[in-house]
């Protein structure tokens, strides 16, 4: 298992990261294509989540087979994986996971071997873009100072809300080590960067647009 996976921004063109996409894949697509995403030349990073509550969990997973697209692990990834292991079925189900249900044989088959897939995905990005490092975990980066491959607790990383909950009653600190941070996780109406902190979940399975944010191009230097 992969906790920390490192990206070398100078391979491609445009990078952008994206908040959860809960199974809204056709929503991913059209914005894409309004940003002109060249999946030949660009790179998308998603923070995680990109299945259940949605109507297309199935295409949303597949993604991690595209060479344009990486991910880390979010909480509804691990409810998939750990279900599939015979652990806490119901959580899974109760939170959106009820979509693996309504598969028809092929589509369960490829799911099983998606999910498989997905314990793969690492905890961690760092992004190293123009003398920049962007990281990038689903909920959070449990500790004060970010050093790539050091120990954190996983759980926290993918299900804390503790940071984000401090911020909002105005206390907290930038996080050293990295210059940019990037989470989802907690649905929130808008874009929100506090300190060197970026909160992208702004709930687009609840009928909001995704958040795409582009951290590498033509209009980052």
């Amino acid at each position: 298992m992969e906790i920390y996976k490192r990206i070398d921004g100078s391979k491609y063109r445009n990078i952008y990261v994206v908040g959860d996409i809960h199974g809204c894949y056709n929503r991913l697509m059209t914005q894409l294509e309004e940003l002109q995403f060249n999946r030949h030349e660009d790179l998308l990073i998603s923070v995680g989540d990109l299945i259940d509550r949605g109507p297309q969990s199935l295409e949303c997973l597949d993604l991690i087979m595209e060479k344009w697209f990486v991910c880390v692990r979010g909480n509804h990834e691990q409810m998939a994986i750990d279900a599939l292991s015979g652990k806490n079925v119901n959580l899974w189900f109760h939170n959106g996971g009820d979509w693996f249900n309504r598969l028809d044989y092929d589509q369960e088959v490829l799911a099983k071997a998606l999910i498989a897939r997905a314990e793969n995905l690492p905890y961690v990005i760092e992004l190293a873009t123009h003398g920049k490092t962007i990281v990038i975990s689903h909920a959070d980066y449990p500790d004060s100072e970010y050093a790539f491959d050091k120990p954190i607790d996983l759980q926290d990383a993918i299900w804390s809300r503790e940071r984000i909950s401090a911020l909002g009653d105005n206390i907290g600190k930038p996080i050293a080590g990295a210059d940019a941070f990037y989470f989802g996780h907690t649905p929130i109406q808008r874009k929100w960067s506090p300190l060197n902190l970026n909160y992208i979940d702004t709930g687009a399975v609840f009928g909001n647009l995704l958040t795409i944010v582009q951290v590498q191009g033509d209009t980052n230097g």
